[in-house]
Parts: C-alpha cells; structure tokens; sequence
C-alpha cells in the first residue's frame, strides 16, 4: 500500500513537470523564431529556410539556436512523460523512442547551425522525419486504448507534418523550405500542447 503511494505521488509529480514542459515547449521555441525573424528584415518565407536564421550576426542567431536548443530540452522531459500518460506500453515506447531522436535533432539544429557541415543537415532530416514518424505510433497506441478521438488528432497532426514536405517536393512553396519547416513545427507545437494539457488535467484528477 505505501509503495503503491509513492508510485502514484511520483507519477503524478511527473506528469505535471511533463505536462508543463509540453505546454512551454512551442511556446519556447515559437517565440525565439518569431523574435529572430523580427530582428532580421531580409528573412522571406518563400526565399529562405528557417535555418538561415542561425547563421545570422547578432541576436538574430542567438535567438534561433538558443530557441531550439531550450525547447528542445523540453520537449525531452515532455516526451520522458508519455508513457505515463499512454498506457499502451509497446507501441508508446517505441513512438517515445523515435520522439526523442526528433527531440535530440531539435536540439541538433540549434547547435549545429547551416555552416555546421554536414552535421546540421543530417539534424534537420532526422527532425523532420523522425517527428511524423513517431505520431503514427502514438496512433495506433491510442486506438488501441479506444481513444479514438485523441487517435484522429495525433494521425491528422502526423498527417500534416508530412504533407508540408510531400507539397513542397511536388509543387513548391518558394527556392526556401521555411513554410514546409513552420507547417511541421507547429503541428508538432499543436500536438505538444495538447498531451501536455492532458497531462496536467490527469495529474490534478489523480489528487481526488
């Protein structure tokens, strides 16, 4: 009976950190981006990658490398959270697995900017492939616990994800890839704050 206490102290207290951290992540990270495209007045969505930011002189880089390198520090100990939250425990792993590689690469790009060689290249890829990936997992994880709803969410965002890059390859948004980037950031951003709330909520339920 104690040991089943502690247990649920514990995993309560991590969901809450996780859930706080899934909440902070995009908020982290968007708001570094945006403020590092403010401070550049030549970045163009259609002509640049977000990347160009980090090799940018002066806040502009500081910004974007610092934003990634933070959020994707929470988005480690967010993803460190899932299994807690997601029941279902070998197709959670293995999508918390492949999400933490996205996470790592996250991390990757802000250390390794554009002139980083080849290093930041193989970074982006893994990111951009890793994330959507991981999402189809969680959706099989979800509906095999009959969460159906959840599960339509997270294959839509994973959808999404991909979808930025499969348009760009055919048809093109632009000569730069910042559109595609920014359509799979913030579908990984949506999917973030929406577990991450649902953390908080279990974590304050399991106090009752």
């Amino acid at each position: 009976m104690y040991r089943r206490l502690i247990a649920t102290l514990k995993e309560k207290i991590w969901l809450r950190i996780s859930g706080i951290c899934g909440v902070l992540t995009p908020i982290v990270a968007f708001t570094c981006i945006f403020l590092a495209i403010a401070s550049w007045p030549a970045f163009s969505w259609t002509d640049n990658a977000l990347s160009d930011l980090g090799v940018q002189e002066g806040i502009t880089s500081i910004l974007f490398n610092n934003g990634l390198i933070f959020g994707g520090i929470l988005a480690l100990v967010f993803s460190s959270g899932l299994p807690v939250l997601v029941k279902e425990k070998t197709l959670t792993k293995i999508g918390t697995v492949i999400l933490v590689f996205a996470d790592v690469a996250l991390i990757a790009i802000g250390i390794f900017p554009e002139t980083a060689r080849p290093m930041h290249f193989y970074a982006s890829v893994a990111f951009f492939m890793f994330y959507p990936i991981s999402m189809f997992f969680y959706v099989a994880a979800f509906m095999q616990m009959s969460k159906a709803k959840t599960a339509v969410l997270t294959f839509l965002i994973g959808i999404a994800a991909s979808a930025a890059w499969i348009i760009q390859w055919a048809i093109g948004f632009g000569s730069g890839v910042a559109i595609p980037e920014t359509i799979a950031a913030f579908s990984a951003s949506m999917w973030s704050l929406v577990m991450g709330f649902k953390m908080l909520r279990q974590a304050s339920q399991s106090n009752r």
